[in-house]
């Protein structure tokens, strides 16, 4: 059973040294590292029986980070940020000037499709295939369309500078053949360089709600069948 971030700067970081709190922020990081190949391993579906799933162990380790790494400042440590955190950090300050997205997923047999969304001035979506184009009209949590504010929201509640930039079965020691293959593209409106993420039939462990963002939800269970 997990704890509330303040449970756990209680039980472990309250009047530790710096020294102590460092240890304790490598660990967890190991854990987080831990818990995310876990299920971008096996899939999505693991966790059904696992309480906390994987997920929220995951969304609170992150959060334990957080407060380790203020506790480890206040201790009068001085925290650098490794290149991954960095990496990170880069993609959430520079979010709000998100001005498209192009998202392509799909496989030589079942085809393939994109999705484009439109950010700089509102929120305007479409998806297309081989031979159509269709506007994208896609629901947030509250069954509401989507706005560019909430869009962008529901972007940085899925921490995508976190992602490695290729996803591959081969870095768990298998090769499938054919498949399905995916590619995300961010472009900006203040200069910064595109980003791309890539993955041939593996993918990031929150892959499934970022799908979601564009009305996605079966993609997973097609490739099982």
């Amino acid at each position: 059973m997990m704890i509330s971030p303040e449970g756990y700067y209680e039980e472990f970081l309250k009047g530790r040294s710096k020294e102590e709190i460092l240890r304790t922020i490598r660990g967890l990081k190991k854990e987080f590292e831990r818990l995310k190949n876990i299920t971008e391993k096996r899939g999505y579906d693991l966790d059904i029986d696992i309480h906390p799933n994987i997920k929220t162990q995951i969304n609170m380790t992150r959060e334990y980070l957080v407060i380790a790494k203020q506790a480890y400042v206040e201790a009068g440590g001085v925290y650098k940020l490794s290149r991954s955190e960095l990496k990170s950090a880069d993609f959430d300050s520079n979010i709000d000037f998100l001005s498209k997205i192009t998202f392509g997923i799909g496989g030589f047999f079942g085809g393939s499709r994109d999705y484009v969304v439109y950010l700089k001035d509102g929120f305007n979506a479409f998806s297309k295939g081989w031979d159509d184009e269709v506007p994208l009209i896609v629901l947030d949590e509250d069954d509401e369309p989507f706005t560019r504010d909430s869009f962008i929201a529901a972007l940085k509640n899925l921490h995508i500078g976190e992602w490695r930039s290729f996803y591959s079965t081969e870095r768990f020691g298998y090769v499938v053949c054919d498949g399905t293959q995916w590619e995300i593209e961010f472009e900006y409106s203040n200069g910064h360089r595109p980003l791309k993420y890539s993955g041939d039939n593996s993918y990031p462990y929150n892959f499934d709600e970022f799908e979601l963002l564009f009305g996605i939800s079966d993609i997973m269970e097609d490739d099982d069948e």
